[in-house]
């Protein structure tokens, strides 16, 4: 059957998202294909317990909606509870706080799935207007404006950046994902398990630049620490560390990150080196919370919970 007549599932996960989710939903159900042919479109929203109205904008705005309780939430495990009950043949992954730039984002995923051999595809996050200089370069440093097809036959050359995928906008063939098992229950980057997963079975997954979506944080010191310390856990319990290289991604953000802010003429002089310098701090904490992450076994649970976003996952 032709791609144009795919059903999309959209699945977004939501905690106190009662002033996103309304606009994101109607995003949604307004996706049309190139000629300005209607997506068929369900939106399934599964709720952490929000003490706000997110459930009930949710309700009135179309969606399907699973409510689950705030200690039960987990990346992989309650995307895949929202999944079970997806009708479509394409599911579409999203997040709260990301919004289409265009009523062409679905069509511009699908199109590179009507290739048998590729499972899925994800998004250009392009930083809404709020973002700092450093958050803007970040989400320009990986997403950049040049499409990318992986493969097993990159994984010598990429390295981990191979298996890079994100959940904040990504469209997997429902096919391919009930084969891959779903995503697995990690405390983060179910988005990049899931992407090594259908590479190492031989398909193929797609980074498409013109399909578009508003994402961006500018989150603090700490948080950077603690997210970074999530994704060691990650990589380290899903033995993802030896396909990263020390002269591999990380090394090449932080001299790109120099060289740009160093050469930004967007700011003024005394502005530049303030943002350079707030730069090389961030990205010093986000080693620190990685690195802590990677030896996550040699500490204590307090210590541990305390590290981490999620502390009811070290429970």
């Amino acid at each position: 059957m032709a791609l144009t007549l795919m059903d999309v599932s959209v699945v977004i996960p939501t905690i106190n998202a009662a002033g996103l989710i309304g606009k994101a939903a109607a995003s949604c159900f307004n996706q049309k294909y190139e000629d300005g042919t209607p997506i068929s479109t369900e939106v399934i929203v599964i709720d952490s317990s929000s003490s706000d109205n997110t459930v009930e904008i949710a309700n009135s705005s179309g969606c399907k909606t699973i409510v689950i309780p705030v200690n039960e939430f987990n990346h992989g495990g309650s995307r895949n509870r929202a999944a079970s009950i997806a009708s479509g043949r394409v599911l579409v992954f999203m997040t709260q706080d990301a919004l289409p730039v265009n009523d062409t984002l679905f069509s511009a995923l699908l199109k590179p799935l009507t290739d048998p051999l590729t499972a899925a595809a994800f998004a250009r996050q392009v930083p809404k207007k709020n973002a700092n200089p450093v958050e803007r370069f970040s989400r320009t440093f990986n997403y950049p404006d040049i499409g990318m097809v992986k493969s097993k036959d990159v994984i010598g050359l990429l390295g981990i950046k191979t298996f890079f995928f994100s959940n904040v906008c990504s469209a997997i063939k429902r096919e391919a994902f009930t084969e891959a098992g779903g995503f697995p229950s990690v405390i983060m980057n179910e988005d990049m398990m899931m992407s090594s997963k259908l590479i190492f079975s031989g398909y193929k997954v797609v980074y498409e630049p013109s399909a578009l979506v508003y994402h961006s944080h500018n989150f603090s010191l700490i948080q950077q620490l603690k997210r970074h310390f999530d994704i060691g856990v990650s990589l380290k319990e899903n033995k993802m560390l030896n396909y990263v290289r020390p002269d591999g991604e990380g090394l090449r953000y932080f001299m790109t990150g120099i060289r740009h802010f160093l050469n930004d003429d967007t700011q003024l002089p005394s502005y530049k080196f303030l943002w350079l310098m707030y730069f090389v701090l961030q990205t010093v904490f986000r080693f620190i919370g990685y690195t802590a992450g990677t030896h996550y076994e040699k500490m204590s649970k307090p210590l541990r919970k305390h590290l981490s976003t999620h502390p009811s996952y070290f429970e």
